[in-house]
């Protein structure tokens, strides 16, 4: 598995991407750089590609939830972390939720940026995406993955970037193809609503709104 350690700050905190990630691609990216480089100006940073992704090897068959969260176990154990402060976004904040949940003496807080508890709307969470918009999502993913994808629904803010629509497609990509892609999306589906308990200190994130939890 790929990982790596940079920073020099009093706090130790994993990194935990979303289901799309790259540790040396990333660095390509300038928006990404600086998001990284602010982590190390106050931690010491481990991230790393899950199973699968990036420049780890590749998988036969898509891994759970749990077995995904015992590669971050793995990488704090690499990077000699003995607690840490789990930063998730995106899927990756699902199973920061889940390791948290598990792990509450390894984990000295949670913070979740764009996580969800689950993925598929219910009557008793209803403002998560219907199936059929799930479906319609995935559908694009097979179509147009490799390309520019819905850059409106994955990064608004950067969508009309002409510079930024040119870079995403190598960084896509260079992940995973078409088929792949869209039954790893199918696979973060995966409710974690479950996953309570813990004494760690979360904190959720959405754009510019900060809600400890």
């Amino acid at each position: 598995m790929a990982y790596q350690v940079f920073g020099n700050g009093p706090i130790d905190l994993v990194f935990v991407p979303g289901w799309v990630s790259h540790v040396e691609l990333s660095w390509e990216e300038p928006s990404f750089e600086h998001m990284l480089q602010g982590l190390a100006s106050f931690a010491r940073v481990a991230w790393f590609d899950k199973r699968g992704t990036g420049l780890s090897d590749k998988v036969s068959k898509l891994p759970t939830l749990e077995e995904r969260m015992d590669d971050l176990r793995a990488v704090m154990d690499a990077a000699g972390f003995r607690r840490a402060a789990v930063f998730g976004i995106s899927e990756g904040g699902s199973m920061s939720a889940l390791f948290a949940a598990t792990y509450p003496e390894k984990t000295s807080a949670l913070v979740m940026y764009g996580a969800f508890a689950k993925r598929i709307q219910s009557t008793d969470y209803p403002w998560a995406p219907s199936r059929e918009e799930r479906q319609k999502w995935i559908e694009l993913i097979k179509s147009s993955w490799g390309g520019e994808a819905d850059l409106d629904t994955l990064a608004p803010s950067v969508a009309n970037d002409a510079s930024f629509r040119r870079r995403f497609p190598r960084a896509s990509a260079t992940n995973w193809r078409p088929q792949p892609a869209a039954r790893r999306s199918k696979s973060c589906a995966r409710p974690v609503r479950s996953a309570s308990g813990s004494d760690v200190f979360t904190t959720a994130c959405s754009g510019s709104s900060v809600s400890p939890s």
